[in-house]
């Protein structure tokens, strides 16, 4: 089943509760309803992208600096931490292949050949 749209949920909330009845049944009565200030305000025309100056290559820069910005860029002690982690996982993988490799090179120079 799909989910609901907000419209659809306010029109069934409004179904059910019609006035000062109770939001739910046995529930506590609803709120009276005031008016939002998006229902009194006038929708914004729709707007056109403003285009950066100098091009998309420009605007390209600018956006991608703006990210850059953005960014929670490691500490020193969270760098270090991180390269000892993965050197320590070269190491460990490397001696794993490096003793697979002298048991299937025995393996195959005897049994194989």
């Amino acid at each position: 089943m799909a989910r609901q749209t907000r419209a659809q949920r306010r029109a069934r909330r409004e179904q059910m509760s019609p006035g000062s009845e109770a939001a739910l049944p046995g529930g506590p009565p609803a709120p009276p309803r005031r008016p939002s200030a998006r229902a009194s305000a006038r929708p914004e025309p729709a707007r056109e992208p403003r285009a950066a100056r100098g091009g998309p290559v420009r605007s390209f820069v600018a956006e991608s600096w703006a990210e850059l910005k953005k960014v929670e860029w490691p500490t020193q002690n969270q760098l270090i931490q991180g390269v000892v982690v993965v050197l320590i996982a070269c190491v460990i993988v490397g001696v794993f292949l490096y003793a697979a490799d002298l048991v299937f090179k025995r393996l195959v120079h005897d049994v194989l050949l």
